[in-house]
């Protein structure tokens, strides 16, 4: 039986990259990597990065050239909730991580283009604006709504 290849839509290719870079960027800042793409029934935080006893869940949003929203834009309510759930998820099976201080940020990559949805690029070789939002949103039991 043969095995077809899948290949990447530009936005995996995208998103992927994405990450990547993050990555790179919070390691030049000290961060340690703890785990990436964690995933829980509610969602998934992409970066788990720590710094002493600083724990960071990240979420990187990466957006081609829209007239509907920027990277920031798109980390709706909803979106936060389903972070902190799975936030909550990753101490519950990680309880050596329950007593550092856990801080959500947002890196963002916003690009001046539009992507063709087939096509692979090399990402790095385009002009983008890079947001990272410390502290975005926090913990909230009322918020959460467990």
């Amino acid at each position: 039986m043969e095995e077809k290849l899948k290949l990447k839509t530009t936005s995996q290719a995208l998103g992927d990259w994405a990450e990547q870079q993050a990555l790179i960027l919070l390691q030049q800042q000290g961060f340690q990597l703890v785990q990436r793409n964690y995933h829980s029934r509610y969602g998934e935080l992409d970066l788990v990065v720590q710094q002493g006893e600083e724990l960071l869940l990240v979420e990187v949003k990466a957006r081609a050239l829209t007239r509907y929203a920027q990277a920031n834009e798109v980390v709706s309510l909803s979106k936060q909730r389903k972070l902190i759930k799975t936030a909550l998820c990753f101490l519950n099976q990680y309880p050596e991580y329950q007593q550092f201080y856990c801080r959500f940020d947002v890196i963002c990559f916003d690009f001046y283009q539009q992507f063709a949805k087939t096509v692979q690029y090399d990402f790095s070789s385009f002009t983008y604006d890079l947001q990272w939002i410390e502290n975005a949103f926090t913990f909230d039991s009322e918020f959460i709504n467990l």
